[in-house]
Parts: C-alpha cells; structure tokens; sequence
C-alpha cells in the first residue's frame, strides 16, 4: 500500500489554541490541514465554519484546552459536534494539554472533579477516542467512557537530554508526586534520581527543603509535566544550588507560564528551560535560555497509527541508556 493509499479517508482539523503545532503534525503526516474557521462573535459565542466535506472521513480535531481554557474547551465541543452532525466515520479529539486535568479528585468537602466533568462533555459532543499527552494524573484516563491514547513526554526530552553532554546528570523530582515521571526520564537518560521533600511546619513558615538523593557536584535535571507559576521549579533549583549542584537544568512537556512565571524564571539560578510545543507560547514568554522541542513528529506517527488501526505503545516504549559517569 502506497503512502498515499494509507492515509486516504483521514482529515486533521484545528481550532485556534496552536495552529503552529496542527500545521507541523500535518507537515508530518503529508496531508493538508482541513479547512475551517472558528470564528468569536461580539457577543463571545463561537462559531465554526467548516469548508469542505467530512463525510464518512476519519477525522483528527487538534486542540490543547490551554489558557484561555474554557474558550479553547469551547472550541473544541462545537467542532466535535459539527463533524459528528457532518457525518463524519470516526473523531479523535487530540489534545496535547488537557486543561482542568489538576482538578481530578476531591481535596476538600464540595469540591468539583472538573476533569471527569470535561471528560463527560468531551464524549457527549461526539468524540469517539481522545490523543492526549502527559495528563497530569493517569487516572484521568479511566474518566473517559472511550478509548484514550496517552503519550509521554519524557521521549522527546531525553532524546534531546542524550544528545546533550552534561556532566553527570541527575534527574530531581520536584515533589514526591512526580517521583515515577522523574523515573521515567531517568531510565531514558541512564541516570539516577533525587527527590525534593518539602515540608512546612506550621502555618505561615516557610518550607523547608530536603534533598534526598547525591547532587552534588552534578547537573541536576528538574523534570515535572508543566511549569505554571513556575514556584515549585524555582525554590526547588535554589535548594539544590544551596546543597552543591553544579548546575540546573528545568524541564517539562507542558510550558503553562502563567502569572509571575517569566519574571521567576527569568530571576531563577537556572541555566535552562527545556519544554515542549503542547500549548503555543507568547513571543513575550520566551527566554534567552529556553529550549522547545517538538511533539509534531510523535503525534503524527500516533494518528498515522491509530488510522491504521495500529498498536500505539510501540511509539514510546522506553529504552534504558547507560551513561558512564564524566
């Protein structure tokens, strides 16, 4: 079967939160971007044009649900709906970052699982198989009621970590959830890893940062899935200056940069920022050391599979790397 042949029948369409990103997956994938608008009245409303015939097409809607997130999300349900109204075969929301994905479980009494209430909404409109990329609790995936691909990030940043000659590198978790992403990347890069453990005694004292774990002298790798208000990753790379690193080195797949984030980032110890393009980036937000990968060329390689009905996991199925020490 002829490229060509293989991917007769799939449309990729985009809505208007990173249209750089759908217009490289598409690049990779040798097809054109569908045509469509998606259009904001005076009044905020959304409406959607699409230009060309769906019918019985395989259909691909590239979407993160990034800031503004209920405008994106917004986008995102009425152009499900309209290509399900449009009879279109099969429709795949891909969604490189999934907003709300912090809200997946109760921490108080009343509080909302908005995660599981975007799940619900994105099924209802008409979804039938979500590609998303590090949900920041897999458990999100047991939200949804349809098939949902999950794709790491740590592929991608350790195939750039790797082709990096850092002096014996050590991967740090910033917190003691993000100890099995920090593995993860670990195993990828051949190293081992540390943990920051932050307590705060009493109400208005400030944290105390415990290191558990040998960086001293080395490069510390701070990995999490996003960087917000970039808090966590600043203090976290000043207590590891404080207890000897020679260096550290910020990662994460989904660059969110909100708030005061720039300004820390910019005021922070470390000496660079390697991130992804899951959500777009303000040209104001980028830094003089800040590296982004792309997550194009594996998003395209896992709608080109799930067209053809593919295995998925044979995409990121980690490969251990031994590194010797410097």
């Amino acid at each position: 079967m002829c490229e060509e042949d293989s991917k007769r029948g799939m449309m990729v369409f985009t809505g208007n939160a990173n249209q750089d990103l759908a217009r490289e997956i598409v690049q990779e994938l040798g097809i054109p971007l569908g045509q469509s608008e998606v259009k904001t009245f005076s009044d905020g409303e959304i409406y959607l044009d699409i230009k060309e015939s769906v019918r019985g097409a395989d259909v691909y809607i590239i979407q993160p649900t990034s800031a503004p997130v209920n405008e994106h999300l917004m986008e995102l349900l009425i152009m499900i709906d309209a290509m399900r109204r449009a009879s279109a075969r099969r429709i795949t929301a891909v969604i490189p970052y999934y907003g709300y994905a912090r809200q997946e479980r109760k921490s108080k009494s009343r509080d909302p699982i908005s995660a599981k209430l975007v799940a619900n909404l994105i099924t209802a409109a008409g979804a039938r198989r979500v590609l998303a990329m590090d949900l920041h609790a897999n458990a999100i995936q047991g939200f949804f009621d349809i098939p949902v691909d999950h794709l790491p990030g740590a592929p991608i940043l350790a195939d750039y970590i790797n082709r990096r000659d850092y002096h014996n590198p050590v991967v740090v978790a910033p917190d003691l959830g993000g100890v099995t992403r920090a593995r993860d990347l670990a195993y990828r890069i051949g190293s081992d890893i540390a943990i920051i453990d932050k307590r705060r005694p009493k109400a208005n004292v400030a944290e105390i940062m415990n290191i558990l774990g040998d960086i001293e002298g080395r490069t510390c790798i701070m990995m999490d899935d996003m960087i917000d208000t970039a808090g966590t990753i600043t203090k976290g790379a000043q207590a590891l200056m404080d207890q000897g690193a020679k260096e550290v080195i910020a990662c994460c797949t989904h660059p969110i940069l909100s708030g005061p984030a720039v300004q820390r980032l910019k005021e922070s110890v470390l000496t660079e920022i390697i991130v992804t393009n899951t959500i777009h980036i303000d040209p104001e937000k980028y830094l003089d050391n800040m590296t982004v990968l792309s997550v194009a060329p594996l998003f395209a390689k896992a709608i080109d599979h799930i067209h053809a009905d593919q295995s998925i996991s044979v995409l990121f199925t980690p490969k251990p790397k031994t590194r010797s020490e410097d």
